[in-house]
């Protein structure tokens, strides 16, 4: 894991070729974990979208409210024979955001943004 410098481009090109999902924790104010799974959009400025139907009625949302530490995990199996996973796990600081974000129709108009502050990836590389 390192600090943010910016995504490799070993990163951005896993994060843009056509996932579409990925799980994201936050803490709830019992120091709860807890884990879902979330639309996701990689931005230009290395920072990354989550939207959603209902973002703001959402329990991640609240979570948010209290405590703004996130991490964001997007994985695969590239192959089961030989067994080889890859991924990306994104851990920062969340903006909640409430307005237009051109991200489609049937998200809400809330949306979260993760400012990366550490990066791990794994199996990206063949």
């Amino acid at each position: 894991m390192r600090d943010f410098e910016g995504f490799s481009e070993a990163e951005r090109a896993y994060l843009t070729e056509g996932r579409k999902l990925a799980r994201m924790a936050t803490v709830d104010p019992s120091g709860q974990p807890q884990a879902n799974p979330v639309g996701f959009f990689p931005q230009e400025d290395g920072t990354v979208l989550v939207g959603g139907l209902r973002m703001g009625a959402t329990k991640k949302w609240r979570n948010l409210q209290q405590n703004p530490k996130v991490a964001l995990v997007v994985d695969d199996l590239a192959s089961v024979r030989p067994w080889r996973v890859r991924g990306v796990e994104i851990r920062g600081e969340a903006e909640l955001l409430v307005g237009p974000h051109g991200l489609g129709p049937h998200f809400s108009e809330e949306v979260i943004r993760i400012h990366p502050r550490r990066i791990h990836s794994w199996g990206l590389e063949a």
